[in-house]
């Protein structure tokens, strides 16, 4: 059963943001198949989503946050927190981290959390649906210019991120085919609705104006025709090189860490035989996620991939209040308090760097981020009110008076399973051998419980996945 919760627990982490014992042990029971399964279609399983209703009552302008953080990063961290379809939620995270919008152009939450919910909607189903709504997605195409693409002046911002960050990769593809491919998604561009308020912000639409589109005859990717842009996405999406490239995408953010997309033309992946089997599935699946996803999941390279990923400030600070609890609701001071933790760290959620997205695995550490990072878990654990706190010293009880060996081992086994080194676990060793056995008549036990779990978030293996 060990084994088993501990496989679960690696599941859970990595297809979504942790779980409680509780949780770990209903799934385990259940099998580790059967909760692929439910984390792939969660609306087959009665799985819902956070509750908006909730969020409209307790902060409203989260809603409609127009231009101004915290409010769309309340949003979103609600919805991380409290999802009941963690893997649909990843994929969201996954997904904005390769399509990566900011708000430091877009100036509009309300449009960026319309992305997120393309994501949630789209996110594991058909990559071809998915690049066909993004590049219609107006939050995208003001992102990346495709306003400004006229067949008289064309602008190639979109048509060459499509074939370099999002799609193919460098190398796969020559200057022609970016200039080809910008060409065939002239007159792609949005329009203001009516507005909300007499001064409000104006959602945009997509609009298509088929006097602006270049019609002639175009050749990308060794293919001529009078191509538009769903053609183009037709194209991209039948080449191996595309298929690999999402493969490489998804083991990176959900296997081990890669090196960063710019260097894949001349960095070879860690696991090719991974990459192989995983763009085999989506290839011959027609480029369905949950294909490959199914693939990943289910295959002894995830299984034995435990603790080999260093959790991005997101994943560290939901993984972090989903094991403690007691966030169900968008208090006040949900805010700064806890929506903008993963901005402290160097993730900014809702505002990437740029187009590339965030740089990840050992670049999230830095000697403020780490500090960042430690503090707010340590303060988390450190509250034996939270309700994730309690459950891990009522199991503990159950367990009567514990030796320092049994304590130290007791508080591992409840924040994950957590694996530590042997130089780690002699520290937390000495620090419980200070306070002799843990025995409940003591007035300090559920301090020193506290005191434990706080010590193990400061350790290196916490921040690992």
């Amino acid at each position: 059963m060990a084994d088993d919760i501990g496989l679960m627990a690696h599941l859970m982490r990595r297809a979504g943001f942790g779980a409680s014992r509780a949780e770990l042990e209903a799934r385990a029971a259940k099998g580790y198949d059967a909760t692929v399964e439910e984390l792939l279609n969660p609306e087959d399983h009665g799985c819902e989503r956070a509750d908006q209703a909730t969020l409209l009552r307790y902060q409203p302008a989260s809603l409609l946050p127009g231009g101004q953080p915290p409010m769309g990063n309340i949003n979103w961290m609600f919805n991380l927190v409290n999802t009941g379809r963690p893997l649909e939620e990843k994929m969201a995270l996954f997904w904005h981290h390769v399509f990566a919008t900011g708000n430091s152009k877009v100036d509009n939450y309300d449009q960026l959390l319309e992305q997120i919910q393309l994501f949630r909607d789209k996110g594991m189903g058909n990559y071809r649906e998915l690049l066909l709504e993004l590049a219609k997605n107006p939050t995208m195409i003001y992102w990346l210019d495709n306003n400004e693409n006229h067949k008289t002046a064309v602008n190639e911002n979109w048509g060459r991120e499509l074939l370099e960050l999002f799609s193919m990769g460098v190398g796969n593809y020559t200057e022609v085919d970016v200039r080809e491919a910008s060409r065939a998604f002239t007159g792609w561009t949005f329009d203001v609705k009516i507005p909300r308020l007499p001064y409000g912000r104006y959602p945009w639409h997509f609009k298509y104006v088929p006097e602006d589109h270049d019609d002639t005859e175009k050749t990308f990717l060794g293919r001529t025709g009078n191509f538009n842009g769903d053609d183009i996405i037709d194209i991209i999406v039948q080449e191996d090189a595309c298929h690999r490239f999402i493969a490489r995408h998804i083991y990176n953010f959900f296997v081990a860490d890669e090196p960063q997309v710019p260097a894949w033309q001349i960095e070879p992946p860690q696991d090719p035989e991974a990459i192989d089997a995983m763009a085999a599935s989506f290839k011959e699946s027609g480029c369905e996620m949950k294909a490959m996803l199914r693939t990943m999941f289910t295959s002894d390279f995830f299984k034995n991939a435990r603790f080999s990923k260093i959790k991005s400030p997101a994943e560290l600070v939901v993984s972090t209040l989903r094991t403690v609890g007691g966030e169900e609701l968008p208090r006040p001071g949900y805010g700064r308090e806890i929506s903008m933790q993963p901005t402290y760290m160097g993730q900014d959620l809702l505002n990437p760097p740029s187009v590339e997205g965030w740089h990840t695995g050992s670049e999230w550490i830095n000697s403020g981020s780490l500090m960042s990072r430690i503090n707010f878990s340590a303060d988390m654990f450190g509250d034996a009110g939270r309700p994730g706190v309690q459950d891990i010293v009522s199991r503990l009880k159950t367990q009567g008076t514990l030796t320092p060996e049994q304590f130290v081992e007791g508080c591992l086994d409840l924040m994950g399973p957590v694996e530590v080194g042997n130089e780690t676990r002699q520290e937390l060793l000495e620090q419980a051998q200070g306070g002799g056995d843990l025995s409940w008549g003591d007035a300090n036990a559920e301090q020193r419980v506290t005191e434990m779990l706080q010590l193990i978030v400061a350790m290196r293996e916490y921040q690992f996945n």
